[in-house]
């Protein structure tokens, strides 16, 4: 919330994301390129942080299972592209497709279930359509409308209306009605090339998430790491979808990175599996100081569920609520039962053999599969979201409360002034920081505005070299959130930060 109490608009937080180098618009000074985003000098490391953070909890360090044990999880990292055959496979090169509409006047184009419409109560004058969790303005209803009040329409989904009834709705850009096409399907993979021809036969694709990456080292791993089921393969990477209309920032992007574990155990286990992993993910959001106000699980309706959860228990999403989700929410984790499908594609077109054997049951099966996947950049808008803070103490001023152990800068090192024997005594304190914490030293403007910049930045302790500093071997140390100062020796900083950190 604001100063005045209203909502944090995600144009005063992008705002901000370029002014402290966290994001950037891709290619910017030719334009930019819309749905794609460079991460700036905060951002690489914030995004980072998280990874890490993930990779530990998932891999590394992983929880323990409702038997108190802890789970087995290897990590991988395969490859962007795949065999073409494998996204025949998956489902994803005749069933990974949009509905779309073009715009015949804008040229714009449009998910078609991403599109709201306006249609009057009193089936008089025309329909107004819109972006799914966008509101016409003011200014347009005024010039479309003549000011009719809101309250005057229902707001329905496109899809819901009658193909018929089309040359009545009035498209999200334009001012005239009629313009929008009738919904048809498009592919949201993209295409490249294998090889010095670019021929049909050299197709290849992006792929569109990582979990088919691991789908098809399944029998890798089983071969060569000693696990058994139940356990998990986790994995990081990019992906890449051609959204039909990115927006919302980096909520939704044409390039982004996934972070996704398949979780394969016996299919009479299945259920007690997807509720252990519902309750575990929410645990790590809230860990990471995300507030449980802003969270959520919702189930998917029976439409919603993707092709391969049709036959397992379903999907669930842990969803946020954004900045530009009003009063609703939007997902950021999603997980879902599997079942085995793709095990049972995979074994079916490639021709191998995907079934395990389980010794302590004397059985044969193939595992059905768990998946908490999670959008890494979507997570990176989470923080970003949530540590975005007006300060009442601050008139104008905003700080990135970030969890100490997420933020790009865990300490800066102020010497008060450039003399005095205090920018020796602040370099040899930032050398020996910077060896175990990524710190900062800062020796520009006055201490106000270098408190301001790192406030910004997220840091959560500053270290600030005075002149009793020189006297009495002790430093001012400054906290982000309460702006308390207190003084400690100059030779316990470290261990400070090790408490503060590890608590």
């Amino acid at each position: 919330m604001s100063e005045n109490g209203a909502p944090v608009s995600m144009d005063e937080i992008k705002a901000l994301c370029k002014r402290r180098g966290f994001i950037y618009p891709a290619s910017e000074i030719y334009g930019g390129l819309n749905g794609f985003w460079d991460y700036g000098p905060l951002g690489a490391v914030l995004k980072n942080n998280l990874r890490d953070d993930w990779w530990r909890n998932m891999v590394l360090c992983p929880p323990a299972g409702p038997d108190g044990e802890p789970l087995s999880i290897v990590g991988l990292d395969s490859a962007i592209i795949q065999n073409p055959d494998a996204w025949v496979a998956s489902g994803h090169v005749g069933g990974f497709n949009d509905p779309m509409v073009d715009c015949r006047e804008t040229k714009n184009r449009y998910r078609a279930d991403q599109l709201m419409v306006w249609v009057p109560k009193d089936g008089q004058g025309p329909k107004i359509a819109f972006m799914e969790g966008e509101q016409p303005t003011p200014k347009r209803m005024k010039k479309i409308a003549r000011s009719r009040p809101a309250d005057d329409y229902e707001a329905v989904g496109l899809e819901s209306i009658p193909l018929d009834q089309y040359e009545g709705i009035i498209g999200p850009d334009t001012n005239n009605p009629g313009t929008l096409t009738e919904p048809r399907q498009f592919n949201l993979m993209f295409k490249t090339f294998v090889g010095a021809t670019s021929g049909e036969d050299n197709v290849a694709y992006l792929r569109p998430e990582t979990a088919q990456g691991i789908f098809l080292n399944y029998r890798n791993v089983l071969d060569t790491m000693r696990v058994k089921v139940p356990f998990g393969i986790a994995q990081v990477g990019k992906a890449f979808r051609n959204e039909v209309t990115p927006r919302n920032y980096i909520f939704r992007s044409r390039e982004f990175e996934q972070m996704e574990m398949e979780w394969f155990c016996h299919p009479d286990e299945a259920g007690t599996w997807f509720e252990f992993w519902k309750n575990a993910r929410m645990e790590w959001w809230r860990s990471l100081g995300i507030s449980s106000d802003n969270l959520r699980l919702r189930d998917h309706d029976q439409d919603e569920l993707s092709h391969y959860a049709k036959e397992g228990h379903g999907t669930v999403d842990v969803e946020y609520r954004y900045p530009f989700s009003g009063d609703g929410y939007g997902e950021l984790e999603g997980i879902a039962h599997r079942g085995n499908f793709d095990l049972t594609q995979h074994q079916e077109h490639a021709k191998t053999k995907m079934e395990y054997f389980d010794p302590e049951r004397n059985e044969r099966y193939i595992p059905h599969v768990i998946e908490p996947a999670s959008g890494l950049t979507r997570g990176v808008l989470v923080l970003l979201c949530e540590a975005y803070t007006p300060d009442p103490n601050r008139p104008s001023k905003v700080y990135m409360n970030f969890h100490p152990r997420l933020a790009p800068i865990t300490a800066a090192i102020f010497p008060l002034v450039n003399k005095d024997g205090m920018p020796e005594i602040a370099r040899n304190l930032y050398m020996q920081l910077r060896k175990k914490y990524a710190c900062q030293l800062d020796v520009k403007q006055n201490i106000g505005k270098r408190y301001a910049r790192m406030d910004e930045a997220g840091t959560p302790w500053c270290f600030t070299i005075d002149g009793d500093t020189v006297q009495d071997q002790s430093v001012t140390v400054r906290d982000r959130n309460t702006l308390s100062q207190k003084r400690i020796a100059l030779d316990k900083v470290a261990s400070y930060l090790a408490e503060k950190l590890d608590g």
